[in-house]
Protein backbone atom coordinates (compact mmCIF):
# COMPACT_ATOMS: atom_id res chain seq x y z
CA UNK A 1 0.00 0.00 0.00
CA UNK A 2 1.70 3.35 -1.34
CA UNK A 3 0.65 6.72 -0.35
CA UNK A 4 1.99 9.73 -1.76
CA UNK A 5 4.44 11.37 1.15
CA UNK A 6 3.93 13.87 2.95
CA UNK A 7 5.72 17.22 1.82
CA UNK A 8 8.48 18.81 4.15
CA UNK A 9 5.53 21.79 5.36
CA UNK A 10 3.24 19.51 6.09
CA UNK A 11 5.59 16.43 8.13
CA UNK A 12 7.01 19.88 9.86
CA UNK A 13 4.03 20.71 11.13
CA UNK A 14 3.50 17.32 12.20
CA UNK A 15 6.40 16.79 14.08
CA UNK A 16 5.89 19.89 15.39
CA UNK A 17 2.29 18.84 17.12
CA UNK A 18 3.74 15.43 17.87
CA UNK A 19 6.73 16.59 19.67
CA UNK A 20 4.07 19.65 21.75
CA UNK A 21 4.59 19.52 25.18
CA UNK A 22 1.06 18.27 26.87
CA UNK A 23 -0.84 18.10 23.43
CA UNK A 24 -2.48 15.06 24.33
CA UNK A 25 -3.68 12.81 21.43
CA UNK A 26 -7.78 13.24 22.51
CA UNK A 27 -7.21 17.34 22.12
CA UNK A 28 -5.61 16.60 18.89
CA UNK A 29 -8.00 14.92 17.22
CA UNK A 30 -10.68 17.56 18.39
CA UNK A 31 -8.41 20.06 16.72
CA UNK A 32 -7.91 18.10 13.67
CA UNK A 33 -11.38 17.46 13.27
CA UNK A 34 -12.06 21.34 13.64
CA UNK A 35 -9.61 22.83 11.03
CA UNK A 36 -8.57 19.79 8.88
CA UNK A 37 -4.51 19.70 8.85
CA UNK A 38 -1.64 20.20 11.46
CA UNK A 39 -0.45 23.40 8.93
CA UNK A 40 -4.15 24.78 9.73
CA UNK A 41 -4.06 24.29 13.58
CA UNK A 42 -0.83 25.83 14.09
CA UNK A 43 -2.13 28.62 12.07
CA UNK A 44 -4.94 29.88 14.57
CA UNK A 45 -4.57 31.92 17.55
CA UNK A 46 -4.69 31.13 20.94
CA UNK A 47 -8.23 31.75 21.79
CA UNK A 48 -9.58 29.87 18.91
CA UNK A 49 -7.49 26.90 19.74
CA UNK A 50 -8.60 26.96 23.39
CA UNK A 51 -12.12 27.42 22.45
CA UNK A 52 -11.98 24.09 20.63
CA UNK A 53 -9.52 22.25 23.05
CA UNK A 54 -8.76 24.05 26.34
CA UNK A 55 -5.91 26.29 27.48
CA UNK A 56 -3.32 23.40 27.86
CA UNK A 57 -3.90 22.47 24.04
CA UNK A 58 -4.10 25.82 22.92
CA UNK A 59 -0.28 26.81 24.83
CA UNK A 60 1.11 23.45 23.59
CA UNK A 61 0.60 23.82 19.84
CA UNK A 62 1.85 27.55 19.65
CA UNK A 63 4.78 26.77 21.99
CA UNK A 64 7.91 27.00 19.74
CA UNK A 65 9.63 24.50 18.41
CA UNK A 66 13.11 23.73 19.91
CA UNK A 67 16.36 25.13 18.46
CA UNK A 68 17.14 21.24 17.50
CA UNK A 69 14.19 21.28 15.24
CA UNK A 70 15.21 21.79 11.71
CA UNK A 71 17.80 19.18 12.07
CA UNK A 72 15.53 16.74 13.63
CA UNK A 73 13.04 17.44 10.40
CA UNK A 74 16.15 16.96 8.36
CA UNK A 75 16.83 13.53 10.09
CA UNK A 76 13.46 12.66 9.32
CA UNK A 77 13.44 13.02 5.35
CA UNK A 78 16.43 11.76 5.45
CA UNK A 79 15.26 8.42 7.18
CA UNK A 80 12.15 8.29 5.00
CA UNK A 81 14.53 8.49 2.34
CA UNK A 82 15.77 5.09 2.45
CA UNK A 83 14.03 2.26 0.79
CA UNK A 84 11.09 0.83 3.02
CA UNK A 85 11.17 3.53 4.95
CA UNK A 86 7.60 5.60 5.49
CA UNK A 87 5.96 7.86 7.76
CA UNK A 88 2.19 7.56 8.26
CA UNK A 89 0.20 10.06 9.96
CA UNK A 90 -3.27 10.10 11.26
CA UNK A 91 -4.78 11.87 8.55
CA UNK A 92 -3.39 9.51 5.81
CA UNK A 93 -4.83 6.78 4.17
CA UNK A 94 -2.98 4.34 5.26
CA UNK A 95 -3.15 4.80 8.88
CA UNK A 96 -3.60 1.44 10.50
CA UNK A 97 -7.22 1.29 10.57
CA UNK A 98 -7.61 -0.73 13.88
CA UNK A 99 -5.66 1.96 16.08
CA UNK A 100 -8.10 4.36 15.07
CA UNK A 101 -10.70 2.82 17.26
CA UNK A 102 -8.21 3.95 20.06
CA UNK A 103 -8.56 6.71 22.29
CA UNK A 104 -4.93 7.45 21.89
CA UNK A 105 -3.90 6.81 17.93
CA UNK A 106 -0.09 8.35 17.52
CA UNK A 107 -0.08 11.35 15.55
CA UNK A 108 3.01 9.62 13.58
CA UNK A 109 3.94 6.26 12.75
CA UNK A 110 7.40 5.59 11.54
CA UNK A 111 7.32 1.70 9.48
CA UNK A 112 9.83 -0.10 8.22
CA UNK A 113 8.86 -3.23 5.69
CA UNK A 114 5.29 -4.11 4.66
CA UNK A 115 3.10 -1.58 5.24
CA UNK A 116 0.05 -3.66 4.32
CA UNK A 117 0.60 -5.89 7.29
CA UNK A 118 -1.20 -3.03 9.19
CA UNK A 119 -4.72 -3.50 7.20
CA UNK A 120 -4.78 -7.23 8.36
CA UNK A 121 -6.25 -9.28 10.68
CA UNK A 122 -3.68 -9.76 13.59
CA UNK A 123 -3.17 -11.61 16.84
CA UNK A 124 -0.39 -10.24 19.21
CA UNK A 125 2.02 -12.93 20.80
CA UNK A 126 3.19 -11.46 24.30
CA UNK A 127 5.06 -13.49 27.05
CA UNK A 128 8.17 -13.27 28.81
CA UNK A 129 11.97 -12.45 28.29
CA UNK A 130 13.43 -15.11 30.30
CA UNK A 131 11.31 -17.65 28.34
CA UNK A 132 11.20 -21.33 29.27
CA UNK A 133 12.42 -23.75 26.20
CA UNK A 134 8.17 -24.85 26.17
CA UNK A 135 7.22 -21.46 26.03
CA UNK A 136 9.79 -20.54 23.08
CA UNK A 137 8.54 -24.02 21.10
CA UNK A 138 4.91 -23.23 22.30
CA UNK A 139 5.16 -19.19 21.06
CA UNK A 140 6.69 -20.35 17.91
CA UNK A 141 4.58 -23.30 16.70
CA UNK A 142 1.21 -20.87 17.77
CA UNK A 143 3.04 -17.98 15.76
CA UNK A 144 3.45 -20.20 12.42
CA UNK A 145 -0.04 -21.77 12.54
CA UNK A 146 -1.50 -18.35 13.34
CA UNK A 147 0.15 -17.29 9.96
CA UNK A 148 -0.10 -19.61 7.88
CA UNK A 149 -4.25 -19.61 8.33
CA UNK A 150 -3.32 -15.86 7.03
CA UNK A 151 -2.97 -14.08 10.50
CA UNK A 152 -0.54 -11.62 11.08
CA UNK A 153 1.65 -11.71 13.84
CA UNK A 154 2.35 -9.14 16.20
CA UNK A 155 4.50 -8.74 19.08
CA UNK A 156 6.78 -6.05 20.84
CA UNK A 157 11.02 -7.58 19.54
CA UNK A 158 12.13 -8.73 23.18
CA UNK A 159 14.08 -11.87 24.22
CA UNK A 160 12.12 -14.98 24.76
CA UNK A 161 8.03 -15.51 23.66
CA UNK A 162 8.09 -12.11 21.27
CA UNK A 163 11.38 -13.38 19.33
CA UNK A 164 9.65 -16.98 19.10
CA UNK A 165 6.66 -14.76 17.72
CA UNK A 166 7.89 -13.41 15.05
CA UNK A 167 10.42 -16.09 13.96
CA UNK A 168 7.02 -18.77 13.77
CA UNK A 169 5.41 -15.43 12.31
CA UNK A 170 7.65 -15.34 9.47
CA UNK A 171 7.52 -19.17 8.19
CA UNK A 172 3.83 -18.17 7.21
CA UNK A 173 2.36 -16.14 4.99
CA UNK A 174 0.63 -14.17 7.47
CA UNK A 175 4.10 -12.44 8.19
CA UNK A 176 5.06 -10.12 11.56
CA UNK A 177 5.00 -7.06 12.84
CA UNK A 178 6.95 -5.96 15.12
CA UNK A 179 5.61 -2.46 17.64
CA UNK A 180 9.09 -1.30 19.23
CA UNK A 181 9.46 0.96 22.31
CA UNK A 182 12.69 3.04 20.78
CA UNK A 183 13.04 4.91 17.53
CA UNK A 184 12.81 2.82 14.19
CA UNK A 185 16.20 3.91 13.20
CA UNK A 186 17.35 1.48 16.69
CA UNK A 187 17.11 -2.66 17.40
CA UNK A 188 16.58 -3.38 21.24
CA UNK A 189 17.78 -5.38 22.52
CA UNK A 190 21.39 -5.07 19.69
CA UNK A 191 20.94 -9.86 19.64
CA UNK A 192 17.86 -9.00 17.55
CA UNK A 193 19.86 -6.83 14.73
CA UNK A 194 19.19 -10.13 12.62
CA UNK A 195 15.92 -10.64 13.43
CA UNK A 196 14.87 -7.34 12.95
CA UNK A 197 16.56 -7.51 9.15
CA UNK A 198 14.54 -10.46 8.64
CA UNK A 199 10.85 -8.75 9.97
CA UNK A 200 12.21 -5.44 7.73
CA UNK A 201 12.49 -7.47 4.65
CA UNK A 202 9.65 -10.07 5.22
CA UNK A 203 7.21 -7.93 7.44
CA UNK A 204 7.42 -4.43 9.03
CA UNK A 205 8.52 -3.28 12.45
CA UNK A 206 6.49 0.03 13.48
CA UNK A 207 7.22 2.83 16.32
CA UNK A 208 5.55 5.86 17.61
CA UNK A 209 8.83 7.46 19.16
CA UNK A 210 10.91 10.12 17.46
CA UNK A 211 13.82 8.75 16.10
CA UNK A 212 16.68 8.13 18.08
CA UNK A 213 14.73 7.76 20.78
CA UNK A 214 16.79 4.89 23.09
CA UNK A 215 14.91 1.90 25.58
CA UNK A 216 13.57 3.48 28.39
CA UNK A 217 11.75 1.33 30.49
CA UNK A 218 8.62 3.65 30.77
CA UNK A 219 8.28 3.41 26.66
CA UNK A 220 7.33 0.11 26.87
CA UNK A 221 3.90 0.19 29.33
CA UNK A 222 3.07 2.72 26.15
CA UNK A 223 4.12 0.20 23.36
CA UNK A 224 2.10 -2.60 24.96
CA UNK A 225 -0.69 -0.26 24.38
CA UNK A 226 0.11 -0.15 20.34
CA UNK A 227 0.22 -4.08 20.30
CA UNK A 228 -3.02 -4.65 21.47
CA UNK A 229 -4.71 -1.44 20.00
CA UNK A 230 -3.82 -3.18 16.07
CA UNK A 231 -4.72 -6.91 16.84
CA UNK A 232 -8.08 -8.85 17.22
CA UNK A 233 -6.94 -10.52 20.03
CA UNK A 234 -3.83 -11.24 22.34
CA UNK A 235 -2.22 -14.48 23.51
CA UNK A 236 -0.24 -14.62 26.42
CA UNK A 237 2.30 -17.90 26.50
CA UNK A 238 4.10 -16.92 29.51
CA UNK A 239 4.39 -14.55 32.03
CA UNK A 240 5.00 -14.09 36.26
CA UNK A 241 2.78 -12.52 37.94
CA UNK A 242 4.25 -8.85 37.82
CA UNK A 243 4.59 -8.78 33.41
CA UNK A 244 4.21 -6.59 30.93
CA UNK A 245 2.63 -8.92 29.37
CA UNK A 246 -0.39 -8.71 31.68
CA UNK A 247 -0.15 -5.00 30.97
CA UNK A 248 -0.76 -5.61 27.34
CA UNK A 249 -3.78 -8.28 28.07
CA UNK A 250 -5.46 -5.51 30.39
CA UNK A 251 -4.94 -2.50 27.52
CA UNK A 252 -6.44 -5.43 25.32
CA UNK A 253 -9.75 -5.96 27.72
CA UNK A 254 -10.42 -2.37 27.85
CA UNK A 255 -10.13 -2.17 24.20
CA UNK A 256 -12.99 -4.99 23.60
CA UNK A 257 -9.99 -7.25 22.39
CA UNK A 258 -10.08 -11.44 23.00
CA UNK A 259 -7.24 -12.33 25.50
CA UNK A 260 -6.41 -15.72 25.41
CA UNK A 261 -3.66 -17.62 27.85
CA UNK A 262 -2.19 -21.33 27.75
CA UNK A 263 -1.88 -22.92 30.84
CA UNK A 264 1.46 -24.52 32.73
CA UNK A 265 2.55 -26.32 35.60
CA UNK A 266 1.21 -25.09 39.13
CA UNK A 267 5.08 -25.02 39.49
CA UNK A 268 6.75 -23.09 37.12
CA UNK A 269 6.74 -18.95 37.98
CA UNK A 270 5.80 -18.42 34.41
CA UNK A 271 2.60 -20.05 34.29
CA UNK A 272 1.59 -18.24 37.39
CA UNK A 273 0.35 -14.98 35.26
CA UNK A 274 -1.26 -16.51 33.07
CA UNK A 275 -3.75 -18.55 35.46
CA UNK A 276 -4.04 -15.38 36.92
CA UNK A 277 -5.50 -13.81 33.84
CA UNK A 278 -7.65 -16.97 33.14
CA UNK A 279 -9.47 -16.67 36.96
CA UNK A 280 -9.86 -13.33 35.99
CA UNK A 281 -11.91 -14.34 32.42
CA UNK A 282 -9.06 -14.98 29.77
CA UNK A 283 -9.92 -18.10 27.83
CA UNK A 284 -7.58 -21.15 28.07
CA UNK A 285 -6.12 -22.32 24.97
CA UNK A 286 -4.31 -25.31 24.17
CA UNK A 287 -4.03 -25.43 20.40
CA UNK A 288 -3.80 -22.45 17.30
CA UNK A 289 -6.54 -23.07 16.50
CA UNK A 290 -8.66 -22.59 19.20
CA UNK A 291 -7.49 -19.05 18.09
CA UNK A 292 -8.38 -19.43 14.74
CA UNK A 293 -11.90 -20.60 15.93
CA UNK A 294 -12.77 -17.50 17.96
CA UNK A 295 -11.34 -15.15 15.28
CA UNK A 296 -14.12 -16.93 12.74
CA UNK A 297 -11.26 -18.29 10.67
CA UNK A 298 -11.61 -21.91 8.98
CA UNK A 299 -9.82 -24.31 10.53
CA UNK A 300 -6.41 -24.89 8.57
CA UNK A 301 -5.89 -28.87 7.69
CA UNK A 302 -3.02 -29.94 9.87
CA UNK A 303 -0.98 -33.49 8.81
CA UNK A 304 0.54 -34.28 12.30
CA UNK A 305 -3.17 -33.56 13.71
CA UNK A 306 -1.57 -30.36 15.97
CA UNK A 307 0.62 -32.15 17.83
CA UNK A 308 4.27 -30.47 18.35
CA UNK A 309 6.51 -32.78 16.36
CA UNK A 310 8.73 -35.03 18.77
CA UNK A 311 12.19 -33.61 17.23
CA UNK A 312 11.74 -30.24 18.57
CA UNK A 313 13.62 -27.13 16.38
CA UNK A 314 16.83 -25.96 18.00
CA UNK A 315 16.37 -23.48 20.20
CA UNK A 316 18.21 -20.18 19.63
CA UNK A 317 20.57 -19.79 23.26
CA UNK A 318 20.15 -16.38 23.56
CA UNK A 319 16.39 -17.03 23.70
CA UNK A 320 16.68 -18.68 26.77
CA UNK A 321 19.76 -16.69 28.84
CA UNK A 322 22.29 -19.43 28.27
CA UNK A 323 25.81 -18.81 27.15
CA UNK A 324 27.42 -20.49 24.85
CA UNK A 325 29.23 -21.81 27.80
CA UNK A 326 26.33 -23.32 29.33
CA UNK A 327 26.11 -20.93 32.07
CA UNK A 328 22.45 -19.47 32.79
CA UNK A 329 21.81 -16.03 33.29
CA UNK A 330 20.75 -14.68 36.12
CA UNK A 331 17.23 -13.72 34.48
CA UNK A 332 16.54 -16.90 33.57
CA UNK A 333 18.32 -18.53 36.67
CA UNK A 334 15.33 -16.98 38.56
CA UNK A 335 12.89 -18.06 36.53
CA UNK A 336 13.81 -21.44 36.82
CA UNK A 337 14.28 -21.11 40.41
CA UNK A 338 13.18 -24.13 42.74
CA UNK A 339 13.16 -23.51 46.42
CA UNK A 340 15.85 -24.91 48.46
CA UNK A 341 15.00 -28.13 50.57
CA UNK A 342 14.11 -27.54 54.28
CA UNK A 343 17.15 -28.01 56.34
CA UNK A 344 20.90 -26.84 57.26
CA UNK A 345 22.14 -29.18 54.05
CA UNK A 346 22.40 -26.33 51.06
CA UNK A 347 21.47 -28.25 47.32
CA UNK A 348 25.04 -28.74 45.73
CA UNK A 349 25.89 -26.68 42.96
CA UNK A 350 25.47 -27.68 39.50
CA UNK A 351 28.15 -27.85 36.76
CA UNK A 352 27.43 -26.15 33.67
CA UNK A 353 25.85 -29.22 31.82
CA UNK A 354 23.75 -30.45 34.73
CA UNK A 355 22.54 -26.17 34.54
CA UNK A 356 22.21 -26.11 31.18
CA UNK A 357 19.67 -29.63 31.07
CA UNK A 358 17.79 -28.26 34.08
CA UNK A 359 17.00 -24.90 32.20
CA UNK A 360 16.28 -27.16 29.27
CA UNK A 361 14.07 -29.74 30.73
CA UNK A 362 11.84 -26.58 32.55
CA UNK A 363 8.51 -27.75 34.47
CA UNK A 364 7.11 -29.63 31.92
CA UNK A 365 7.47 -33.42 31.06
CA UNK A 366 10.16 -33.91 28.47
CA UNK A 367 11.09 -36.57 26.51
CA UNK A 368 15.01 -37.65 25.88
CA UNK A 369 14.89 -36.58 22.46
CA UNK A 370 12.95 -32.91 22.63
CA UNK A 371 16.04 -32.38 25.35
CA UNK A 372 18.51 -33.47 22.96
CA UNK A 373 17.44 -30.80 20.42
CA UNK A 374 17.27 -28.56 22.72
CA UNK A 375 20.81 -28.73 24.36
CA UNK A 376 22.40 -30.37 21.51
CA UNK A 377 24.38 -32.54 23.70
CA UNK A 378 25.94 -35.69 22.13
CA UNK A 379 23.86 -38.92 23.61
CA UNK A 380 26.54 -40.00 26.20
CA UNK A 381 26.86 -36.38 27.62
CA UNK A 382 23.24 -36.35 27.54
CA UNK A 383 22.51 -39.54 29.55
CA UNK A 384 25.46 -38.92 32.14
CA UNK A 385 24.50 -35.66 33.24
CA UNK A 386 20.35 -36.77 33.62
CA UNK A 387 21.62 -39.73 35.32
CA UNK A 388 23.43 -37.47 38.21
CA UNK A 389 20.95 -35.32 37.66
CA UNK A 390 18.19 -38.25 38.87
CA UNK A 391 20.73 -39.30 41.70
CA UNK A 392 21.05 -35.66 42.95
CA UNK A 393 16.98 -36.13 43.59
CA UNK A 394 16.82 -33.01 40.54
CA UNK A 395 15.06 -35.07 37.77
CA UNK A 396 12.43 -37.63 37.58
CA UNK A 397 11.75 -40.04 35.39
CA UNK A 398 8.44 -40.87 34.66
CA UNK A 399 6.99 -44.35 32.85
CA UNK A 400 7.29 -43.43 28.84
CA UNK A 401 10.49 -42.32 29.23
CA UNK A 402 9.73 -38.99 30.17
CA UNK A 403 11.92 -36.94 32.47
CA UNK A 404 10.34 -34.18 34.79
CA UNK A 405 12.40 -32.06 37.38
CA UNK A 406 11.64 -32.45 41.26
CA UNK A 407 9.72 -30.42 42.82
CA UNK A 408 11.44 -29.87 46.32
CA UNK A 409 8.80 -28.81 49.32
Amino acid sequence: MQTLPATRIELAAWLRLSFAPGLRPAALRLLLGAFGLPEAIVAQSHEVLAEVAGETAARAVLTPPGPAFDTQLDAVLAWREDPGNQIVTLDDPAYPPALLTMPDPPPLLYIKGRLDLLHTRAVALVGSRSATPQGVEDARRFARELSAAGVTVVSGLALGIDAAAHRGGLEGVGGTVAVIGTGADLVYPAAHHTLARQITAQGAIMSEWPLGTPARAANFPQRNRLIAGLVSAVVIVEAAMRSGSLITARLANEMGRDVFALPGSIHAPLSRGCHRMIKQGARLVETPDEVLEELGLARRPVSNGGRTPKRAAPLDSTELGVSSGGQVSQATAAAFAIPPPSGPCPQPMLEPDAQRLLAALGHAPTTLEILAARTEMEDAALHATLLRLELAGEVTLLPGGRFIRAHHE
